[in-house]
């Protein structure tokens, strides 16, 4: 490793200096006015992947965003990775509460600030670089690595399934390596082994062809919004359990010895409650918080609204509501299995005098989980104690990364989730930010992780 950090710590100020530039496209997948700035960063992508050493280098079309592939591919009866990454970004509202601007990037008390700095671009650059390092000093990579980086993460990698199933020989590999997580906390570098699944739908309740006077017909029909409110209630009971008939029917239990890991980790009620200025947690009764987080599925209504919303009043009886529901998934529960018997329970439940329509969004996915004594998990385990000096935990996130699912079901890859970020770092907010210690100990993970990954049993 010293060899390594000597070309690292040489090379530090240009290694940044690169990525700023990088942060400064403003690669908006959402908004269409920066579709050519989303092409130009997969082509300040594909760059530099040809600089630091990466081979067959192309931008390839999607129907939408493009992805970027490369490969290395000179290490014959060694292991191949494919590493997966995201060059688009959220969009930057509320632009107001940026200390600086989001596509000037802009270093501060140890922090690089920019839109994208730890969601994804500064991660993925991370990989670009540990490939350069290694080329560089040693002239050869310890093991096959192919590269995927996308476009459209941030929008719901809507095209990379079918790019993936339509490109299956290409990304042949053994494992895939995904840094798009974070540290448990600053000080506890993690290794992510399990992600939640998704399902989502938007509903409609509609009532009268069109909107009623409160004072002629109150009274006499039902008001979809008082239906929609009241279907909605009797979804989760006050425990905070789903009271949809099925819904735990396939849900996994955690391990004891995980459940016992868990425990140990630094994690304080009280401080996650004033962090988030809610008054109380709230939850699932008879499970810890980390257990409902990760390992324990939800239903969350993200967004309810009908009728009269402006100033003053309006005596209306709205002629149609809505809702958008979500529900984050567990190992082994599927996602139309779920939206099956959520459909079933509201039409079930429906009150009387009005009709329901049920819309299923795409994007849905599995759980995923890898097994803890998986040696690409060991590996990634002793390359993040050798860069850090630490004990590295093992964790899961609640929330969902659907083109891990797409790995694991159609190239039949098991998922590393070796992120470097934090999760105080602001991504999808205002002045989001890369601690730089991780900029730095990521590119040492790295660098010790391939050639561990090359000496192990996959």
């Amino acid at each position: 490793m010293s060899r390594y950090e000597t070309y690292l710590r040489e090379h530090r100020d240009r290694h940044l200096a690169e990525l700023k530039d990088f942060l400064r496209i403003p690669s908006v997948s959402a908004l269409s006015a920066h579709r050519p700035d989303v092409e130009r960063a997969a082509r300040w992508v594909a760059d530099a992947m040809q600089a630091a050493g990466l081979e067959h280098v192309e931008v390839l079309p999607t129907g939408g965003h493009p992805v970027v592939y490369a490969d290395w591919l000179h290490a014959p009866g060694r292991p191949t990775a494919l590493v997966y990454g995201h060059y688009d970004v959220q969009p930057v509202d509320p632009e107001h509460l940026w200390v600086t601007p989001p596509f000037e990037p802009d270093v501060r008390d140890g922090k690089l600030y920019a839109r994208g700095a730890s969601d994804d671009k500064g991660q993925v650059f991370l990989h670009i670089k540990a490939v350069e390092t290694l080329l560089r000093v040693d002239g050869a990579l310890p093991l096959n690595l192919r590269f995927l980086v996308e476009g459209e993460e941030e929008i719901g990698s809507r095209h990379l399934p079918a790019f993936v199933e339509a490109h299956r020989d290409r990304l042949r590999a053994d494992v895939a390596v995904i840094s798009d997580t974070t540290f448990f906390a600053r000080g506890v570098p993690a290794i992510t082994t399990g992600l939640r699944g998704l399902a989502a739908l938007e509903i409609t309740v509609r009532g009268a062809r069109g909107d009623l006077h409160s004072g002629l017909y109150g009274g006499a029909v039902q008001n979809p919004l008082h239906a929609l409110v009241e279907l909605l209630a009797g979804l989760r009971g006050p425990d905070g359990r789903i009271r949809v008939e099925g819904f735990y029917d396939r849900v996994r239990p955690v391990p004891e010895e995980e459940r016992r890991q868990w425990a140990a980790l630094p994690h304080d009620d009280a401080r996650l409650v004033a962090e988030l200025g809610v008054p109380a947690l709230f939850g699932e009764a008879g499970y810890t918080t980390l257990e409902r987080l990760w390992a324990r599925p939800t239903l969350e209504l993200n967004g309810v609204w009908g009728g009269f919303t402006g100033e003053g009043t309006k005596t209306v009886l709205p002629a149609e509501a809505h809702a958008k529901i979500t529900c984050r998934l567990v190992p082994d529960q599927e996602p139309e299995e779920i939206l099956d018997r959520l459909e079933a329970h509201l039409r079930t439940h429906l009150p009387p005098g009005v009709t329901l329509e049920v819309r299923r969004e795409p994007g849905g996915a599995r759980a995923v989980l890898t097994p803890h004594d998986h040696p690409a998990v060991q590996a990634a385990r002793q390359a993040l104690r050798e860069a850090y000096g630490v004990e590295p935990v093992l964790v899961r996130m609640g929330g969902s990364i659907p083109v891990a699912e797409t790995f694991a079901t159609v190239l039949g890859l098991p998922v590393v989730l070796l992120g470097f970020g934090l999760p105080e770092e602001n991504f999808h907010a205002p002045n989001e930010h890369f601690h730089l210690e991780n900029f730095d100990g990521g590119l040492r993970t790295l660098c010790a992780y391939w050639p561990l990954l090359a000496r192990g049993a996959l």
